[in-house]
C-alpha cells in the first residue's frame, strides 16, 4: 500500500466538503503539473508530456466520499443525520464517526433492541430513526461542539490484511486519485489533463463542470466498482472479482462506453500480460455519465478497481489489482493520446 493512498483514505471529504482531500492532492502534484481549482472545487491539472497529443485526453478520479450531514439536534443532545451519497443502512448502526471541523467523536445508534416490536426486529432502522451519540446530555451542550450542516465521516483506519488485501473507508475513489497522482509524478509520452472531481457521490456534478472546462476528445475515468465475489453469490451476480485485475466496463446505468476504447484496453492488457476483466452485471455508474455527454460528446472508457463492501467504512481491494491498474492506465492514456 502506497503512503499516498493511506493518507488520502484517512483524509475526510464528503460531497461538497472535499477541502482536506483537495489540499492533500495539490501538495502532491503542484511541483509536477500546472494546476487550478474551479468554482465547484475540482482540481484541473495539465501535465506536459514529451510530445504534443493528437487527441486531448482527460483522466478523472473523484475526491468525495459518502457520509452524512447534521440536520437536527434533539433536546437530549442526540445528533440527527442525513446521508450524503448512497449508503446502505445495514452498515451504519453502531459505527464510530467523526463530526465537523472539531472532529468530535460519536457513535451511531437507534432504538434499543429490547424496545423493538416484533416487526421492527426484522427490519433495518431508517436513517430518520438513527442518531449520533456524542456523550452529552442536552442540546445546549451539544451545540458547543456540533452545528447544523456539519459533515459526519466514518471513523475507520486503512490497513493491509490477509494475503495482499487492503481495507479502509473512502477507497472509492481515493484509490483512483492515488493512481492519477502517481501518473502526474512520472514522465508521460504525451500531454495529458488530469481532473480530481467533486460531488460524484451525489450525481457526478463536478465532472460535468470539469469536462466543460477541459473539453477533451477522449476520457478515462479511474474509480472503483462493486465486487460481489463473496460466499453465497454465484454467476453474473458476482459482477467482478478481486484478484482478476482492473475492470473495464462495456455499460453501466449511466454510460454505454465507447466500444473502440473498450477493445483497446483489453488489447493492451493482453499484449502486456496485465490481468483485466469486465463486469458481468449492468449496475452502478460514475463520472463517465456526465463526461461522455459534455460538449460535442467525449469518447469515454472507465477503468475500475474491483472493491468489496463499497460505500461502507470497510471497503476492501486487492493490492495486485491496484498495481495492475497502475500499469494499464498510463499505457491506455498514451495510446489514446497518440491518435
Amino acid at each position: 500500500m502506497t503512503e499516498i493512498l493511506k493518507n488520502l483514505c484517512n483524509a475526510n471529504g464528503i460531497s461538497g466538503r472535499e477541502d482536506e482531500v483537495r489540499k492533500l492532492i495539490l501538495s502532491e502534484i503542484k511541483p509536477f503539473a500546472q494546476c487550478r481549482v474551479d468554482a465547484l472545487g475540482n482540481i484541473i491539472a495539465f501535465k506536459k508530456g514529451k510530445n504534443s497529443a493528437a487527441s486531448k485526453i482527460m483522466l478523472a478520479a473523484y475526491m468525495d466520499e459518502v457520509g452524512f450531514m447534521v440536520n437536527y439536534i434533539t433536546e437530549s443532545g442526540y445528533v440527527k443525520i442525513t446521508p450524503v451519497g448512497g449508503i446502505d443502512q445495514r452498515v451504519v448502526y453502531g459505527r464510530r464517526v467523526i463530526i465537523g471541523k472539531n472532529k468530535i467523536t460519536g457513535v451511531i445508534g437507534a432504538k434499543a433492541v429490547h424496545l423493538l416490536s416484533g416487526d421492527e426486529k426484522n427490519k433495518v432502522p431508517d436513517f430518520s430513526e438513527m442518531y449520533v451519540d456524542i456523550g452529552v446530555e442536552s442540546r445546549e451542550e451539544a451545540e458547543k461542539y456540533v452545528s447544523l450542516g456539519d459533515s459526519v465521516y466514518f471513523d475507520s483506519d486503512i490497513y493491509p490484511f490477509g494475503d495482499g488485501f487492503i481495507k479502509g473507508k473512502a477507497i472509492d475513489d481515493r484509490a483512483g486519485c492515488a493512481i492519477l497522482i502517481d501518473m502526474i509524478k512520472q514522465e508521460q509520452p504525451y500531454d495529458l489533463y488530469f481532473v480530481f472531481t467533486v460531488q460524484e457521490e451525489v450525481g457526478t456534478r463536478g465532472a460535468k463542470a470539469a469536462a466543460f472546462s477541459v473539453m477533451p476528445d477522449k476520457a478515462i475515468v479511474v474509480e472503483t466498482t462493486t465486487a460481489a465475489d463473496i460466499a453465497g453469490v454465484s454467476g453474473e451476480k458476482r459482477v467482478c472479482e478481486l484478484g482478476k485485475g482492473p475492470v473495464v466496463s462495456f455499460m453501466d446505468r449511466g454510460t454505454v462506453y465507447d466500444s473502440e476504447l473498450y477493445s483497446l484496453a483489453f488489447n493492451i492488457a493482453e499484449r502486456e500480460n496485465i490481468p483485466c476483466q469486465t463486469k458481468t452485471l449492468v449496475a452502478g455508474g460514475n463520472d463517465s455519465s456526465a463526461i461522455h455527454v459534455s460538449g460535442e460528446g467525449v469518447k469515454t472508457v472507465a477503468v475500475s478497481l474491483p472493491c468489496r463492501y463499497l460505500h461502507s467504512p470497510s471497503c476492501v481491494i486487492y493490492e495486485k489489482d491496484y498495481e495492475n491498474a497502475q500499469k494499464l492506465i498510463p499505457l491506455l492514456a498514451g495510446e489514446m493520446a497518440s491518435c
